[in-house]
């Protein structure tokens, strides 16, 4: 299916202050030079935020993770959970047509959508409340038919719950997900056969169901506030690390411990000054290479032509002096060591994705036949 950017597009995207503190959180799991493997929870926070996808959102998300707006573009039209249309203000419906619920009745599920939204999958119902799609398995065969509505399952429908569920959703109400024929989970209809030992203790809901009542994180689109935001990658203690460690290995008493804890932390801050010291002198060793004032005859390079250079590090080059291919082709080990050592948030780019070797192919070839060749690496 070929997936496009809609027609219409707004002017402009950001994300709110919260969703962007979440945004900054994401990208700090990822090691330094490494930001754009968020892209995917990125692209989906931002579609939470406006209700689809646009191409605003998409830019964005590139320029915050210095890549190539064509490489989030990518990830955009690969994965059907980036809706690129409007949808439902209220909510887009994902009927699952597959083996199972299509024997059990999604072709009856689809019928309502068609009768009370609209004949055709992703346009919005006269009141724009509404849209609908046919998916592919969302693997809750054994609860067929079901539908995806916002973010939840609502499973062992009939054409008449889902018409109930349309049309209490378009009342305001949000109707509890999970089963709607009084199963608690995926057990037989009749209770459990096995495994009953395990009936004492649950919850009114099943464990999914029972997370979105509790943090009220159902129909609605994400806003960042559900939960409180939490980085726990950024702020595990060395000592506590080193602690369990210690205990692990010599089963030490408290004492002990606390004697390996300070020893472990102060090894630890050596390793850390060393590294540190390493790259200090790597970007002291370069040479810093011969800059600019201001473009050639007033007109820069495209050195997003370049593999590897999205819009936040072809402005960095560019404060830097540096505007265009030959600039970049001339550099010699010295020059690149300082470039990987200075570029702030990108550093070792230059090296890892051989920008001197693409920029003297550039002066050799051009650009149309360098582009040619950049689709097989052959560079």
């Amino acid at each position: 299916m070929l997936r496009r950017l809609h027609k219409d597009q707004p002017a402009s995207f950001e994300f709110t202050p919260a969703n962007l503190a979440w945004a900054k959180g994401q990208i700090s799991k990822y090691p330094e030079g490494r930001q754009a493997s968020a892209v995917i929870p990125l692209l989906w926070r931002a579609q939470e935020q406006h209700g689809w996808l646009t191409r605003p959102a998409i830019e964005h998300v590139a320029d915050m993770l210095g890549m190539a707006y064509i490489r989030a573009l990518e990830v955009a039209t690969f994965y059907f959970m980036f809706q690129l249309q409007p949808v439902g203000s209220v909510a887009h419906i994902q009927i699952c047509g597959t083996t199972s619920c299509m024997i059990c009745g999604a072709e009856e599920l689809i019928a309502v959508c068609q009768e009370l939204i609209s004949k055709a999958p992703h346009a919005l119902s006269a009141d724009g409340k509404f849209s609908w799609e046919e998916v592919e398995c969302m693997g809750a065969c054994a609860n067929a038919p079901m539908a995806q509505i916002g973010k939840d399952y609502y499973e062992d429908l009939t054409a008449g719950k889902l018409r109930d569920l349309i049309g209490r959703f378009s009342k305001g109400e949000v109707p509890v997900p999970g089963p709607q024929n009084g199963r608690y989970a995926a057990e037989p209809l009749t209770g459990l056969t096995s495994l009953k030992e395990f009936e004492s203790g649950r919850k009114q809901y099943n464990a999914s169901a029972q997370l979105a009542v509790d943090i009220r994180d159902t129909v609605k689109r994400i806003d960042g506030t559900e939960v409180p935001l939490t980085t726990p990658w950024l702020g595990v203690p060395v000592a506590t690390k080193a602690k369990a460690a210690v205990k692990e290995a010599a089963g030490a008493v408290a004492a002990k411990a606390a004697e390996g804890v300070a020893k472990a932390e102060k090894a630890v801050k050596a390793k850390v000054a060393e590294v540190a010291a390493k790259v200090v002198a790597k970007a002291e060793a370069g040479k810093q290479p011969k800059a600019l004032k201001a473009p050639k005859k007033g007109k820069a390079d495209d050195l997003k032509t370049l593999e590897g250079i999205g819009p936040a590090l072809e402005k960095l080059l560019n404060d830097l002096g540096i505007f265009h291919f030959d600039q970049i082709a001339v550099w010699g080990e010295a020059e690149i060591a300082w470039i990987d050592g200075n570029l702030k948030g990108f550093k070792g780019r230059a090296s890892r994705d051989r920008w001197v070797a693409q920029a003297r192919l550039i002066g050799e070839v051009g650009v149309e036949e360098f582009l040619t060749r950049a689709k097989t690496n052959n560079y």
